[in-house]
């Protein structure tokens, strides 16, 4: 129990330094927002007591009970029973401190508004800066739309709790705590009978808090889900239609929004509740202010204009402490959203080993002894034992799962090797000693699933490459075969490509990623099974200007047609994590192996058709 309660303590703590963090820049603003604030207050506060001091002394002719300095400057400006004969000062003075008031809620309004402004990108600035640098791996166990809801709904939401709830917090701590100071100056007895209902209606709240604090969290995570649902079927819109899934996936997207249906039906059942009986109490409590307050003016031990000012003062409290409550349900969403981006921000970023640096890209790449395998799962490489000289081709066949591409991310440090597990080096150097963004700018990888931006065609080229110029985009479009494909397009080169590339074709896609690759000019490229959606004649076109243009890199080949293997310097065979087979292209052909199979497979069949042909065209 005392180690839940130190951590929630602790939790609590860690959420406060993030909120101040979240602050920085927009503090100033906010303290004199709520400078301003006060003063609104101050002059609510004032008017009470002009009203008072109208009823009681300049009209009621009684002896002041007021303070010697207010007694000294209302005998400066003729005293009370001259005040009386000119009721018109009392007035401008009201009048001029409700332009003193509006002056000051301009004031707090305009600087609220741009405190909370600029508190929203801050938390917006640093969530993308910091989404941007977490590990590849995060992303992984993280859905989409989950993380866009935490950067969006609750962003907005600890938003709205900063700029509206807390200033009004402290507006209204500043209000009750001269409300009281006021009504006790005026009369003690009066004033405990007015504060003696708000510690029990402060506490009922306050009980209610855990139980609204759970729910939101509930309600916060079932919306992830739906968000992540929504965001998995419009990217995915094509393969829902193609399988004409629709009514599946809306029964599905229909039962996880029930859920969170139900879930806000159960909370409007606790704030129901709440709100309903915090009603009653604060009822009771002006009951209480009325009733007494007039049998204590009947018995003379209040005067009419104190019992006016009482009833002005409590209706200032009343509402604020009505309000209190609903802030502190308005503060349960904002912590739990607050822990719901803490938990981003607190993930720990991709590092670097101390001292990495740069080094020599040129050079042999070798795998040694490499193990590895996905968070809490079986192994996926084994043993990969594996040496790529400079300047070569390489060539990688293997079946699905076989960890073609998670060998591909290692070499990218996308994933790292673990400690022990062997290790990867380029020119002899470790890759865990070179720096990330460095060795990613050395290395060019198109995925087997090429991911698009919804801007123009030649954004996505040339976004690999700052300062790239049109000549460049166009040459890495002409080497990629995609040249003539975006001529035929009506505006060319600045053609919008849709959200991941939908406007496009499966071949178009992969050769706009590969342009994208191009424009690298990397000592070493990665193909991860790029050109299975180009035909054999585009394949060959692509794998020829590849050869013309890095005749130095070091390219790696991933693919399951043996074509595009066939003029690697060498080949290995993955299956089931392991390197089952190793040599040339013409010498894993004759060796009895799975490359023969795909071989003539592949091969063999097309000889076949070919041969059949010319059989058919030599009888006519």
């Amino acid at each position: 129990m005392d180690q839940t309660r130190q951590e929630q303590q602790q939790n609590k703590k860690n959420n406060t330094q993030l909120l101040l963090r979240f602050l920085k820049g927009s503090k100033l603003l906010f303290v004199l927002s709520i400078a301003c604030s006060a003063l609104v207050t101050l002059v609510d506060m004032l008017n009470p007591q002009i009203i008072r001091a109208a009823i009681d002394n300049a009209i009621g002719g009684q002896a002041s009970q007021f303070p010697g300095w207010v007694n000294e400057f209302v005998d400066s400006l003729g005293g009370f029973a001259y005040l009386g004969q000119h009721l018109y000062l009392m007035a401008l003075a009201i009048a001029g401190l409700a332009v003193v008031r509006a002056l000051a809620q301009y004031g707090t309004t305009l600087l609220n508004t741009r405190a909370s402004e600029n508190f929203v990108k801050s938390m917006r600035d640093k969530l993308f800066a910091h989404i941007s640098r977490l590990p590849f791996a995060w992303h992984m166990k993280n859905h989409t739309g989950d993380i866009i809801q935490r950067c969006t709904t609750d962003v907005d939401r600890i938003r709205t709790f900063v700029a509206e709830q807390l200033t009004s917090v402290l507006r209204i701590t500043i209000l009750m705590a001269m409300g009281v100071a006021f009504m006790f100056s005026m009369n003690a007895p009066m004033a405990a009978i007015a504060v003696a209902p708000i510690p029990l209606i402060l506490a009922y709240s306050v009980f209610f808090r855990k139980e609204m604090e759970e729910g939101f969290m509930k309600c916060d995570e079932q919306e992830g889900k739906v968000s992540a649902a929504v965001q998995e079927n419009l990217t995915g819109v094509r393969v829902v239609r193609a399988f004409a899934a629709e009514a599946r996936e809306r029964k599905r997207f229909e039962e996880t929004n029930q859920v969170y249906t139900d879930l806000w039906v159960h909370m409007a059942h606790i704030m129901g509740r709440f709100f309903s009986i915090q009603d009653i109490l604060c009822g009771l409590q002006i009951l209480l202010v009325t009733c007494f307050g007039a049998v204590f003016a009947v018995k003379g031990r209040m005067t009419p204009g104190e019992y006016v000012a009482f009833i002005s003062y409590n209706g200032m409290l009343s509402f604020p402490i009505r309000r209190l409550g609903r802030m502190l349900s308005e503060m349960s969403k904002a912590g739990v959203s607050l822990e719901r981006l803490a938990y981003i921000m607190d993930s720990e970023e991709e590092k670097d080993r101390p001292g990495a640096g740069e080094a020599d890209m040129h050079g042999d790449i070798v795998f040694e002894h490499v193990d590895f395998a996905y968070e809490n799962g079986p192994k996926i490489l084994e043993d990969i034992d594996l040496t790529i000289p400079a300047g070569s081709t390489l060539g990688i066949l293997g079946g699905t799962g076989s960890g073609k591409s998670t060998l591909m991310l290692l070499l990218d440090k996308l994933y790292e090797v673990p400690e022990g597990e062997g290790r990867i080096t380029i020119g002899g150097t470790d890759i865990r000693d070179i720096r990330s963004e460095f060795l990613r700018k050395n290395i060019a990888i198109v995925l087997q699933e090429p991911f698009l931006f919804s801007r123009s065609i030649q954004d996505n080229i040339g976004i690999a490459r700052e300062g790239i110029t049109r000549e460049q985009v166009e040459e890495a479009a002409r080497d990629a075969c995609l040249a003539a494909s975006i001529e035929n397009f009506s505006e060319g080169y600045e053609t919008f490509v849709g959200e991941r590339g939908v406007t496009l074709s499966g071949g178009q896609k992969q050769r706009t990623a590969i342009a994208r690759a191009l424009t690298q000019n990397a000592p070493v490229m990665i193909f991860d099974d790029s050109l299975s959606a180009v035909d054999s004649v585009t394949d060959a076109k692509i794998r020829g200007a590849l050869e013309e243009r890095f005749g130095t890199a070091t390219i790696i080949l991933i693919s399951h047609r043996i074509t595009t293997l066939s003029k690697a310097d060498q080949v290995v065979v993955l299956e089931d994590g392991r390197i089952t087979e190793k040599g040339t292209p013409d010498e894993l052909k004759t060796a009895g192996g799975i490359y023969q199979k795909i071989y003539e497979i592949q091969l063999g069949v097309a000889e076949g058709r070919h041969t059949g042909a010319g059989k058919e065209a030599a009888h006519e």
